[in-house]
């Protein structure tokens, strides 16, 4: 019956009364294959069997690529596009349906709205963060504040999604062109994060896994990752990897020995990217339509959409060429009719206009190596990792910054997501020789007495590590404290990030000064923070696993790992009826040609039935 109504919906004709008359043996052929895929839809849907591979995720803000270990050897997956790097970019059609990477990406300029990218800036943010008002400038859709505070996005018909979620989306696109090439189910993953990160980025991109059905064995530093693709071909020496990707900028020192990876330090801007350089472009380019036809763009939602791929189409290509021109035929119209944009942009036009972004990753660089304790002399090789760079002014930039020119050694888009196969495969104990040592990027503490910060582990303290430091109170009979965990170089608190605040009551009151109250820091290989408070009279202690003051609850986080669920099943419905709808036109083109060939052989009343 259901294939029946299904073949009702084919297009060409209904084909339910030239069933009836086919040769039985072809009618059974074809009603046993549609009725099989059909009943398919029935079945349980992850009916691969549960693989042990630990899968490594470069989840970038604008593209994300996936790693697997085969032997000892990490290899990038194709996606199903056939492309070994895939758009994070997620969007909902006006039917609803969600697409994720390039399809995604194409219907971007029809369906700007509802288009979600660089997601990945907002992750672990607060609405109210300055960056944020920055980027709510900057995209067509909307950011909106969550109920916890934090930085959300809507879509037209008002349903909202964490970053979190969609980051997941993105994610469970990687889990699937990796099930898809091993052919098991996939549950374990390393992800990589920027190593200048915070504690609440950190949770919120572990969230993000979980919502997509990943159990993360390991967060890793993008550099960190690199280093460790670059160094398993028993490279050794003091290494800097420069890191500017999409979104976020990253440096860090590390030394190579004996195949051990040790970061000594780490730098950067997690709002330093790509994205930076395209809004530069696509700002030049209304300005510029702006002067010479006296129309602004930044109001036209589908017009900036346009602009910003040519944008970004620009930049590539002026990688490569000294020159390149922009021509969007119709971008508008007013009362004289069409207009169209055609500007040329030189590569000496556009390192003038992005100049000022690539000199701010100067001084990373600097305090990078000041914090190593090393000189530029000292470094025996510098990597160079992500999209950006490949902009030549970048490369002539990190040649003056350490004195040599830098490394070709690793695919700048690839090298982050095979280092985590890596980490992926020594998690395993498939690869042995190899030990990772790395650090927190950014000073751990709580606020004490008139607001001052008070640090317990500093920057680039090498992880796994534990702190104590005993305080006081700070009135007479106090019975309580509160305990503001927070992260930062500044030395007022108010000035660093709030991590999570807690409170340790039943403190017997005595004059202040007298109580101890040994506070802990401890930070795991992930670089997540649990913060405890025990009071060392009387032995009791509060303790939590720092979550940042807005954050995903546990409820939140199940609630989208059911709508995830939901989404995938969905998924795995339409592509089933596409494969039915792709048998039933097969045999009806099947039907058509035997037709043609045998029409003599065939009696009239079953030729005009077939036709009819």
């Amino acid at each position: 019956m259901a294939a029946s109504l299904l073949l009702r919906a084919v297009r060409r004709r209904d084909l339910a009364s030239p069933l009836g008359t086919l040769t039985a043996n072809v009618q059974s052929t074809f009603a046993a294959n549609v009725c099989s895929r059909w009943g398919s839809l029935a079945r349980t849907f992850s009916a691969k069997p549960t693989g042990h591979e630990v899968i490594g995720i470069d989840l970038g803000t604008t593209n994300s690529c996936v790693s697997i270990m085969e032997g000892k050897n990490p290899k990038v997956i194709e996606n199903s596009e056939g492309t070994r790097t895939t758009p994070s970019v997620v969007a909902f059609s006006q039917k609803g349906e969600l697409l994720v990477g390039t399809p995604a990406k194409r219907q971007a300029v029809t369906n700007p709205q509802n288009t979600f990218f660089g997601t990945k800036r907002m992750i672990g943010r607060r609405f109210d963060d300055p960056q944020t008002q920055k980027e709510m400038k900057m995209v067509p859709y909307k950011i909106v504040k969550a109920p916890n505070g934090d930085a959300w996005v809507e879509t037209t018909d008002g349903k909202q999604y964490s970053p979190s979620q969609i980051g997941a989306f993105v994610l469970t696109k990687m889990k699937e062109t990796a099930e898809s090439y091993l052919g098991k189910s996939i549950t374990k993953a390393v992800i990589t994060v920027p190593a200048y990160f915070n504690d609440a980025q950190r949770q919120a991109t572990k969230d993000a896994g979980r919502i997509a059905g990943l159990d993360v064995e390991r967060i890793i530093n993008e550099p960190t990752a690199a280093a460790l693709s670059y160094g398993t071909n028993n490279k050794e020496g003091l290494i800097a990897v420069f890191d500017l990707g999409g979104g976020t900028f990253d440096v860090s020192i590390l030394e190579i020995s004996n195949g051990v990876f040790e970061v000594k330090a780490t730098n950067g801007d997690t709002f330093l990217g790509g994205e930076d350089f395209d809004n530069t472009l696509l700002e030049f380019l209304v300005s510029e339509f702006k002067r010479t036809e006296g129309i602004d763009l930044s109001k036209d939602r589908l017009a900036l959409q346009r602009l910003r791929e040519a944008a970004e189409k620009a930049k590539i290509e002026l990688s490569s060429t000294t020159q390149t021109e922009t021509n969007l035929p119709f971008i508008t119209a007013d009362s004289s009719g069409a207009k169209h944009l055609n500007i040329t942009l030189t590569r000496s036009k556009f390192e003038s206009l992005v100049n000022n972004l690539i000199e701010r990753t100067r001084d990373p660089c600097k305090n990078c190596l000041k914090d190593a304790g090393i000189t530029t002399k000292d470094v025996d090789e510098v990597l160079l990792v992500g999209g950006m760079t490949r902009v030549p002014k970048v490369q002539e930039v990190v040649s003056e910054i350490f004195g040599k020119a830098p490394s070709k050694g690793v695919n700048p888009d690839e090298a982050v997501a095979m280092g985590a196969a890596i980490q992926g495969g020594i998690l395993r104990g498939d690869v042995k020789e190899l030990l990772l040592l790395d650090v927190t990027p950014l000073s751990l503490g709580i606020e004490t007495l008139g607001g001052i910060f008070t640090r317990l582990i500093n920057r680039n303290t090498t992880i796994p590590t534990k702190k104590s430091q005993v305080f006081s109170t700070a009135a007479d009979n106090q019975t309580q404290v509160g305990v503001r965990v927070l992260q930062g170089e500044r030395e007022m608190a108010s000035d660093n990030k709030l991590l999570g605040e807690f409170d340790l009551v039943g403190i017997p009151p005595a004059p202040r000064g007298m109580p101890q109250i040994e506070v802990t820091f401890d930070i795991d290989a992930n670089g997540i923070v649990t913060v405890s408070a025990k009071d060392k009279a009387t032995g009791k202690e509060q303790q939590i696993t720092i979550r940042s003051s807005g954050g995903l609850s546990e409820a939140e986080i199940q609630k989208m790992v059911q709508e995830a669920e939901l989404h995938s099943q969905k998924d795995q419905e339409r592509k089933a009826l596409i494969d039915i709808r792709n048998t039933a036109d097969t045999t009806i083109y099947s039907v058509e040609k035997s037709l043609g060939e045998y029409r003599d052989k065939v009696p009239a009343e079953v030729v005009s039935e077939i036709e009819t």
